[in-house]
């Protein structure tokens, strides 16, 4: 391929490939960030009928109970008072693998849960980790990229997979999650659930939080070692899934405690780092993790097909009390997923039974396309009109979020311990002994598998800056490998 510099698809030079335009520094992404918008449309055009990414998943209906009282920091309906109940959908999935993949693998796994509120739809889209590998949701194609086939081979290549996360140090604390024993839950229900990004939560007097969801698993942490791991995905490929539907079937319903951490809004700005990057954890020693509610899970889904794999989750769906912030992996979301499920599914996907509100019903103008049932009849679809049509409120779901600068391709606005590798190196001096050996030899065994010692060089030194030790450690584990 001749080289030059990276284009748009019309063959404009791109500028920045690695930051979203956003409103000022730390402000919301842009729309008119085109090369954006440009590459998460194609991203989630590259395979059909499968979702590009979670193509492999199970699923499963259950109730979310409140169990404190919340009023102060969300106008939320459904969380409006102690032992109410809302119906819940709740899909889990592996990222990297697609539709006939093994469950039993190293991957993060989707938590994507779907409360069906009497003000419509809610859907929370996160992971059973609390960070990511990336902060930007531009970079997100191109992270996807090195965990699918390569276009050559056709494989998965630790070449691509420690290339790119050597040269994202971002990275290095999710890979670090990954690599230890919580990288293979041993089942859908002993792991725990995260939001993982960070959302606004605002009362009924116009007051807001920023706010982060814990799903503390009430089965227990359960996890398999690699060889386990092996073995289990070729004698059981459907292992997590089998293993959910036969607990449901038997009455052992599993369940999760919910908690949230809260921060007032004014905090952000002067936080030892940032807030809103999804690369980090906030300390739970300086906003501690409050018990809000219980899930369980119920009923099983009766056609796999039309309720988990037609099941549509988008974090942009949310209800008066809850909004999204100014994390830019959580920006682009809001785009990438509504997106890829119209390419999907279908303009129409939200018309599914799966998918359609369950105590309120949809009011919209939108009309015809792929899917569509007739639903409206003759009813005007435009707004305003004098026919009795639905109108706007005029109340905004969410606060609003204070923005200054210049637009532009900012890097994230820097505060004291905005870097790469600290919360990497506290979660390794965490660990036992005994866990980081199996850190250790997890990340060494992928490593040995890298063709190019730069790249290999490249990524040890990341986990080398997070703590001495564990580069140090891992380097001579590479090289025994290696002979």
């Amino acid at each position: 391929m001749t080289q030059g510099p990276l284009t748009t698809e019309a063959g404009a030079p791109v500028a920045d490939n690695q930051n979203s335009e956003t409103a000022g520094t730390g402000g919301p992404v842009l729309v008119q960030d085109q090369h954006l918008l440009e590459k998460l449309a194609h991203f989630n055009r590259e395979r059909i009928p499968e979702r590009v990414v979670h193509a492999r998943g199970a699923g499963a209906y259950g109730t979310f109970t409140v169990t404190a009282d919340v009023t102060p920091y969300t106008r939320a309906a459904f969380l409006a008072g102690i032992g109410k109940e809302t119906e819940v959908f709740l899909r889990f999935s592996t990222v990297a693998g697609n539709l006939g993949a093994a469950d039993a693998v190293r991957d993060p796994r989707g938590f994507a849960l779907k409360f069906y509120t009497e003000e419509g739809n809610y859907d929370l889209v996160g992971n059973n980790t609390p960070v990511f590998f990336i902060r930007d949701a531009i970079k997100f194609p191109d992270f996807i990229h090195t965990q699918k086939r390569d276009p050559y081979t056709g494989s998965q290549e630790a070449d691509n997979v420690w290339d790119f996360w050597g040269l994202s140090p971002e990275s290095t604390h999710q890979v670090t999650w990954l690599f230890g024993d919580r990288g293979i839950p041993a089942s859908y229900r002993h792991m725990d659930g995260f939001g993982s990004h960070t959302y606004q939560w605002s009362n009924a007097a116009g007051e807001a939080y920023w706010v982060k969801y814990h799903f503390k698993t009430d089965q227990g942490i359960r996890t398999l070692t690699a060889g386990e791991a092996e073995v289990l995905a070729g004698k059981d490929p459907d292992s997590h899934q089998r293993d959910l539907r036969e607990s449901i079937e038997r009455g052992e319903f599993p369940s999760w405690t919910v908690g949230v951490q809260l921060m007032p809004v004014a905090d952000a700005a002067t936080y030892r780092f940032n807030p809103f990057d999804l690369t980090k954890v906030w300390p739970h020693a300086d906003y501690p993790v409050v018990e809000i509610g219980r899930l369980e899970l119920n009923r099983n889904p009766r056609n796999v097909f039309a309720e988990v794999e037609q099941s549509v989750f988008s974090p942009a769906h949310f209800v008066p009390g809850i909004g999204p912030s100014p994390d830019k992996m959580l920006q682009g979301r809001l785009f990438a997923y509504g997106d890829a499920h119209r390419y999907r599914v279908g303009v129409n996907a939200d018309h599914l039974p799966v998918n359609r509100p369950h105590a309120t019903e949809a009011r919209t103008h939108g009309r015809d396309g792929f899917l569509y049932d007739g639903r409206h009849e003759g009813a005007k679809n435009y707004e305003p009109n004098s026919f009795g049509g639905p109108a706007e409120t005029g109340r905004a779901l969410w606060e609003p979020v204070a923005v200054s600068g210049a637009t532009g391709a900012h890097v994230t606005p820097v505060h004291a311990e905005d870097d790469d590798f600290r919360q990497a190196g506290d979660l390794y001096r965490l660990m036992p002994e005994d866990a980081r050996e199996r850190l250790i030899a997890n990340l060494a065994g992928s490593l040995a598998g890298v063709s190019r010692a730069d790249i290999a060089e490249r990524a040890i030194g990341n986990f080398r800056a997070a703590d001495e030790d564990f580069g140090k450690r891992l380097e001579a584990a590479v090289q025994a490998l290696r002979g």
